[in-house]
């Protein structure tokens, strides 16, 4: 797709009056500004990527599949006379659904961290264009959380420390990930967005996969003797992840340029930033329905696809009884799975239409949550068969939705809209952590988290169905 005339895009753009002076707006003139046809030095592009891989070991091996599951909430921060009590034991049980509800309001607390500070502070980087510097500040920021883990001892007075320094990392690397998904529109072209998005998407995945069997190459020779007592062995994980951040983030901060300063950056204040926000979500709203009404249904349901990652690795663990290696195993696969899958169901897409594929993808997704809850006693084969498919249908979902967005975007209000995107999606932010967390605390068990989970999944499904595009919006 060329890029739009100048005249037609204003012309798109002038009845959302907020749109000038919002997120929105800004994001959308970076996209006229630097989206042109001029092909984009490899070296910007690829170093752009890198970033996924620099961050996806915090996602991967600390938030879902081994510091929080197989370390945090684990007999390690148990009362010693409660950890010693055989594992069929309910009040072991009990004690550890306890650790789990525990980290979920901690995730709660985050996800409406993510809400309240992300679209501002986004506006603040957009309006200064100082972006690069903000993304900079936080990824070092996210380092230092990742450093700070490293004090988390095996000991239950550890244990709040240890989740809210995580919930505190998850906060910043949203924050990060704003600025850096908003610098697309600087490494690409309108013909090449997708395939550098791409790109970065498919880096994240293989990070995690390198990051997950170094961790298991690393247990497997018994860390080379050293004595891991007191969590020694996650807490050097947790460094390591940090190390990765710091090193594979570097090519970003040297080879993409920054954005030109404004000559007279629009100042807004803090909190007036969130009636700008407001205004800019009502304007599209008045102007193109059917993608507001998207954003809200896509916003739902990617907060229940993040939780099927989220607490995955505590549902193995806990739920299942997974040993150490089993979770990085299956991590390892769940992410194999999903990457394949993604590339396959790219292809769907094309002949099928974006839509088509988020709706299958989200039916399987229900689907599977029910049948590992209903056949949870049936052990850990149904874990493997229920989790990695749950794993299949993450990646497509997550594509499509950014597929199908692209296409239902007015002419000349790509950038704008994906702006939005990125920041509509820390609204519902807090429903999967929250359901989890209430329906381990109502029911004392840490597999009933997965109703929770399934239930914002299929929320944003219905809100999908109800969306209808007009006709001549064009299919995938």
């Amino acid at each position: 797709m060329s890029d739009p005339d100048p005249s037609a895009a204003h012309a798109v753009r002038t009845p959302p009056a907020a749109a000038d002076t919002g997120a929105i707006g800004a994001i959308g003139a970076v996209f006229q500004d630097t989206g042109s046809e001029d092909p984009i030095p490899r070296r910007q592009v690829t170093s752009w990527a890198l970033w996924d891989w620099a961050t996806q070991p915090f996602n991967s091996v600390l938030l879902t599949f081994v510091f929080a599951s197989l370390y945090l909430v684990s007999d390690s921060f148990l009362p010693a006379e409660i950890g010693a009590l055989p594992e069929s034991d309910p009040v072991r049980e009990t004690a550890l659904a306890e650790l789990s509800s525990g980290y979920g309001l901690a995730t709660t607390v985050a996800g409406i961290l993510i809400l309240l500070l992300a679209p501002v502070l986004g506006q603040t980087a957009d309006r200064s264009g100082h972006r690069k510097r903000w993304l900079f500040a936080f990824t070092m920021l996210l380092a230092l959380v990742q450093f700070a883990l490293f004090f988390t001892f095996a000991d239950p007075a550890y244990f709040w420390y240890g989740a809210i320094v995580l919930a505190l990392g998850a906060v910043v690397s949203e924050i990060a990930g704003v600025n850096y998904n908003a610098m697309l529109v600087q490494v690409s072209t309108p013909r090449t967005i997708g395939k550098v998005s791409g790109l970065g998407w498919g880096l994240g995945y293989i990070g995690g996969i390198v990051a997950l069997t170094i961790v298991i190459a690393l247990t497997f020779a018994d860390w080379f003797g050293l004595d891991t007592s007191n969590g020694l062995a996650y807490r050097l994980i947790a460094v390591g992840c940090g190390v990765w951040t710091i090193l594979f983030s570097i090519p970003l901060f040297l080879n993409v340029p920054s954005l030109p300063t404004p000559l007279e950056p629009t100042k807004v204040g803090f909190f007036q930033s969130y009636v700008v926000l407001v205004k800019d979500i009502v304007a599209l709203y008045r102007v193109h329905r059917p993608t507001f009404w998207f954003l809200l249904a896509s916003a739902v349901y990617r907060d229940g696809l993040a939780g099927v990652f989220a607490f995955g690795g505590v549902l193995a663990a806990v739920a299942f009884h997974f040993t150490t290696n089993e979770v990085l195993i299956f991590a390892i696969a769940a992410n194999v799975v999903a990457g394949i899958s993604t590339i396959v169901a790219g292809r769907l897409d094309d002949r099928f239409g974006a839509r088509a594929v988020i709706i299958t993808a989200l039916t399987g997704l229900v689907a599977m949550a029910l049948l590992v809850f209903l056949f949870h006693d049936a052990g850990k084969v149904v874990f493997w068969i229920g989790g990695l498919s749950l794993s299949a249908f993450v990646g497509p979902a997550q594509a499509a939705s950014r597929s199908l967005l692209a296409r239902v975007t007015p002419e000349g209000m790509q950038g704008e809209v994906f702006g939005l995107y990125a920041t509509t999606g820390r609204v519902a932010s807090f429903l999967a952590p929250a359901l989890w967390t209430i329906f381990i605390v109502t029911f004392g068990a840490t597999y009933w988290g997965i109703l929770g989970i399934a239930i914002v999944l299929a929320a944003g499904l219905g809100l999908l169905l109800l969306v209808r595009f007009p006709a001549r919006a064009p299919r995938g």
